[in-house]
């Protein structure tokens, strides 16, 4: 996966938990991404989902993915087509269930991200950017360990897996 994209940022607040990201009643029926992304944060806004677009951006404050440990919260993002989660700070679980499924969780100060704002993420050889468009603002995300960017890269562990066989970095 490339980690250079552009996308609209959707505005969510603090200690968005997992059973908000994806409601415990719809995985019941099915864990398919493609099926639950219709009930996408439907507890926080019943016509969030079908307002996504491929390539929208979530921005949250403090604690993203708090809750239980379920990895259908991660893949029910990229079910969305939701490639990146920018928050203050993630849940540890919801942060590792994030980088083994290719969802690109980048932790950062998102006080002066509105919703709607377009957002630019690059790749160098110093690690990742964010810059908000919009704003003309540069922000400082953390930095990500070489072997996550290579799984994202690879688009999580398993195809990372495939490709290498084993962790090579």
């Amino acid at each position: 996966m490339d980690l250079a994209f552009e996308g609209r940022a959707r505005r969510l607040g603090d200690d968005v938990n997992t059973d908000y990201i994806i409601a415990s009643r719809r995985k019941r029926d099915s864990l398919d991404p493609a099926v639950l992304k219709q009930y996408l944060l439907e507890e926080v806004d019943p016509t969030f989902a079908a307002s996504v677009r491929p390539g929208d951006i979530l921005v949250a404050g403090k604690n993203f993915g708090c809750g239980s440990a379920m990895e259908v919260a991660a893949t029910v993002v990229l079910g969305a087509g939701i490639r990146a989660v920018v928050a203050r700070s993630f849940a540890r679980t919801y942060y590792r269930n994030a980088v083994n499924n290719g969802l690109l969780p980048l932790a950062c100060d998102t006080s002066g991200i509105e919703e709607g704002d377009r957002l630019a993420l690059g790749s160098t050889e110093a690690g990742l950017s964010l810059r908000n468009l919009t704003r003309g603002e540069d922000l400082a995300p953390e930095p990500l360990p070489p072997i996550m960017i290579a799984l994202l890269k690879a688009g999580g562990l398993v195809p990372y897996l495939r490709e290498h066989g084993n962790f090579v970095v």
